[in-house]
This record gives C-alpha cells, structure tokens and sequence, in this order.
C-alpha cells in the first residue's frame, strides 16, 4: 500500500494527540538552498535518512559530498533516524554501500532507543513485527516469535515489539488486534513513521499500525524515535556536553524531524525538494499543520 503526500500528511495530523505538543509560534522562518548556507550557524548536524541521506537505496545527490565539507570546518555530523527494520551493522552497510563513512556510534537509531527503553523488561516473551531477511542481530539475545499467520503466537507471547512493517499484512493486523482486545498487553513500537519516502512513493511503516491498533483497541504503545525525546536523548549523549543552541535537526518530515526538535529545544532544518515534500508546497504544509521549522532548505 502506497499513499500520497496528502493522505501520509492526513495520517499524521489524525494522530497529532498521540504526538508531543508545541507551543504556538509566528510561524517565521528562513528559506536557504541548502546546508552549506546555514552551517555558520550551527556546530551539530543531526540529519535524518530517509529524505535527507536517501531515497530508498539511492543517495541523494550532494549530500555526501555537503557533510564532508561540514567535517572539514569542524562540524559534527550524526545522523538520528527511525531505521528501526535494520540491525545496526546492516544499517552501517548500506550507508557505506551508498558512499557514506559514518562512524557505527553516530548513527542513532528508534531501534537502539526501543532497546534502551526495554527497562528490565529483556526478558519478557516478545511478539515480533519485522521482516526475518533482514536478521535479528542486535535483538537476538531477547526472547522472541515472528508474528506471522499462526494465532498462538499472538497469544502465547507477553508483549509486542513493532520494528519493521515491510512483510505486514492486514490479516497479521487483524490478528494483533484481536489478541489485544482479549489479553492487553505493552505494545513497544521502534519506527514512529507512519510512511517514508520511498523511488515510488511512500511505504507503510510500523507508526501506521501502531495507530490504528490505538484507534480500535484503545491501548496506547510506547513509541521510541522521532518526534519523541528518547531518540534525541540518546543522541546528546553521544556527544556529551555541546551548546544545544548550536543543535539543529534536518529532515524532510515535519510531523517527526521538525516537530521532535521543536519538542526538544533544538532548531530544525525541513528540506523541502527530496522525501516527503518533493514536489509539493512544504511552506503551505508548514501553514496547515503550525509545526515551523527553523529553515525550509531546498536539499541538503
């Protein structure tokens, strides 16, 4: 299922209270071509993947060759994503497949903050929604079972973890839900997206479930990754003591990117021409939704 730039913006603004508040704002921004002209600005560089890194499993023209040129004077360059499908080290290479030379521990992800947030629940029987080609890796010393088309596994296990939606269906939904509806149990979810940008569109993400399965059953999961604080949190201890005025957040999508630094404090840069607005009118979304970036860059 692929949606559209209207019907994704539609889903998010449907569950704006699940997402952190912001407080009302002027609405005032920059407009600027691209990270280069706001680097003066600025000491830290949190970018997001998907939209800003990538489309799929194609570079984004530019960006590499932008974030060497920020390393050169001096800036830190991490990159805060919801890849929450991916085991860290199959993260680490596609991004080198894609020409980039990230470090593994400047690479923050919704899966790492979901296990950060595990407190002393590692040991629970988790239900597992995520693809099984992509591995397990970095999961692998929970407990878990593969939600697929079995019934008991659903109903056998003491929790549910949300990860990766590519393999999901209606019917593993439907089966989810029901199991809820009986037994409530903590549904964790690792990838707060309801879409992401993908060559042909915008894929379903694990967010997009994760809301639906509130809306019909009433039970509220626990969300790890942007537009909430874990992510960010696990971002700033990675670099220690910084001026978080000289922080800024860049991504292509204002409900996660923009509207998470907009909860943390920070500034926040929306590209604008890649990822979830290519093509549309960024500014006139900005308007709709009252989440106002700092600055609307062309690309990265």
């Amino acid at each position: 299922m692929a949606l559209s730039t209207e019907a994704a913006f539609d889903a998010y603004e449907a569950v704006r209270h699940r997402l952190p508040e912001v407080a009302p704002t002027d609405m005032a921004y920059s407009r600027a071509t691209s990270l280069s002209d706001i680097a003066d600005d600025f000491d830290v560089f949190l970018l997001d993947a998907f939209g800003v890194l990538n489309i799929g499993d194609a570079a984004i023209p530019g960006t590499r060759e932008r974030i060497d040129t920020l390393r050169a004077a001096g800036k830190r360059v991490l990159v805060v994503s919801n890849a929450a499908g991916f085991p860290h080290k199959a993260l680490m290479e596609k991004y080198t497949r894609l020409g980039y030379d990230f470090d593994p521990e400047d690479v923050i992800t919704s899966r790492a903050t979901l296990l950060a947030g595990l407190n002393g629940r590692q040991d629970l029987h988790w239900g597992l929604m995520a693809t099984r080609s992509t591995g397990l890796r970095d999961l692998e010393d929970l407990k878990l079972t593969y939600l697929e088309e079995s019934s008991e596994a659903y109903v056998e296990v003491e929790g549910f973890l949300l990860v990766g939606s590519a393999a999901w269906t209606e019917e593993r939904q439907m089966l989810l839900e029901d199991t809820l509806r009986k037994r409530p149990r903590p549904v964790l979810v690792g990838n707060p997206d309801i879409v992401a940008p993908r060559e042909t569109g915008f894929s379903v993400e694990p967010g997009h479930y994760a809301h639906q399965l509130a809306d019909r059953t009433g039970i509220i999961p626990e969300f790890y990754g942007k537009p909430f604080a874990d992510i960010f949190d696990l971002a700033f201890k990675r670099l220690g003591d910084v001026d978080r005025s000289r922080v800024v957040m860049v991504g292509d999508s204002l409900h996660t990117d923009i509207l998470g630094a907009c909860h943390v404090g920070i500034a926040s840069a929306l590209i604008a021409n890649y990822g979830f607005f290519a093509g549309q009118d960024a500014e006139k979304a900005v308007s709709a939704a009252g989440i106002v970036p700092d600055f609307i860059l062309e690309r990265p």
